[in-house]
């Protein structure tokens, strides 16, 4: 440094530090921000499943982050299967895990001992001598092979039960029964259907006394009789008038309110042909039975309920004490019972 002149004050010293550039103070911040955002987002995101999600979604989450070991339900406390011992526990582990049964048996075996030896060695059984039994006798063995308690013996009141054979055979008894008077019932409401419908159709008003209807124990039964002046058929013939074909449309109607089968049976009186021949009385009551079956498949019977179809000439007159009575010859339409007759 240049010298100052004389006279000038005192010395000035001029001292120039020169600055290196500032230091790196590290990302350690960065580490710690970074933890307190993600601290943050599980909180807020803690928040909103709270608010987002039911109870039990929310069990559900609990249960998967804290799964329960199934094994370890013993009271080791270690949750480790097989009560907390590993392979490298002292001693084996069926020794250590295992528990020791002891069972008391009839006697002890010796394995050193043959069966025989054993079999010589066992104490023999005694033999108890009990009281004389009676003889049997034949009438009391017979007795309790019967039905029904022996002879002489008698069940206490209020002790007796009846046998499941007994309780099904009565059931049944029961339900016939009641089937039985259902269907009763049925034909005699059809029964009465039919004689208003007859009475109230203008082309069989007029023939209402020619028709018979009754229930029978057969069935109901349903009778076109003959009047004098006014036959069903004509004489000698199997072609019934439009007055029979009016009554049988009738008589199909009402039919038709039954599920029963029916039966078609031919009547005539006992005047026999003139000239004889083949052709007789049984011929021509079972031709005209078989002419009442096709109008009634006509009228919408179907073919399935015809039972059978008869003649049956003059073997059962309506009228027994005129036998050539007009009153003798019909066709008997029967709905025949499936129940058997209501009692």
């Amino acid at each position: 440094m240049a010298k100052g002149k004389k006279g000038d004050g005192g010395t000035i010293v001029i001292k120039r530090i020169e600055e290196a550039g500032h230091g790196h103070h590290g990302g350690a911040w960065k580490v710690a921000y970074a933890d307190f955002v993600t601290a943050m987002m599980a909180f807020f995101l803690l928040m909103w499943l709270l608010n987002a999600t039911t109870e039990q979604q929310r069990r559900g989450l609990a249960d998967y982050f804290n799964p329960s070991n199934p094994m370890s339900s013993n009271a080791s406390g270690v949750g480790l299967p097989f009560g907390g011992s590993t392979p490298h526990s002292q001693g084996q582990m069926a020794s250590d895990t295992g528990a020791i049964r002891v069972e008391r048996g009839h006697r002890p075996t010796n394995p050193d001992q043959d069966d025989e030896e054993f079999e010589e060695q066992s104490p023999p059984t005694q033999r108890r001598q009990g009281p004389a039994g009676d003889v049997e006798d034949p009438q009391r063995m017979v007795a309790r092979s019967a039905d029904g308690p022996p002879a002489g013996e008698h069940r206490r009141a209020g002790h007796a039960e009846p046998r499941d054979s007994d309780a099904a055979r009565m059931t049944d008894m029961v339900l016939r029964a009641e089937l039985a008077r259902r269907e009763q019932v049925a034909m005699e409401e059809t029964a009465s259907a039919l004689r208003e419908a007859v009475r109230q159709d203008p082309g069989t008003a007029d023939l209402a006394r020619q028709v018979q209807v009754e229930v029978t124990p057969e069935g109901l039964r349903i009778q076109l009789i003959d009047a004098d002046g006014r036959p069903m058929f004509a004489l000698g013939s199997a072609d019934p008038n439009e007055r029979t074909r009016a009554l049988i449309r009738v008589v199909a109607q009402a039919a038709q309110r039954l599920p029963n089968p029916i039966q078609v049976t031919g009547h005539t009186d006992a005047t026999p042909f003139r000239g004889g021949g083949a052709r007789g009385n049984w011929e021509l009551s079972a031709e005209r039975a078989n002419a009442a079956r096709r109008l009634l498949l006509e009228a919408g019977v179907a073919d399935a309920r015809i039972r059978g179809v008869a003649g049956s000439a003059d073997r059962d007159l309506h009228i027994p004490d005129q036998p050539t009575a007009a009153g003798n010859r019909r066709v008997a339409i029967t709905l025949l019972r499936q129940q058997g007759p209501a009692r």
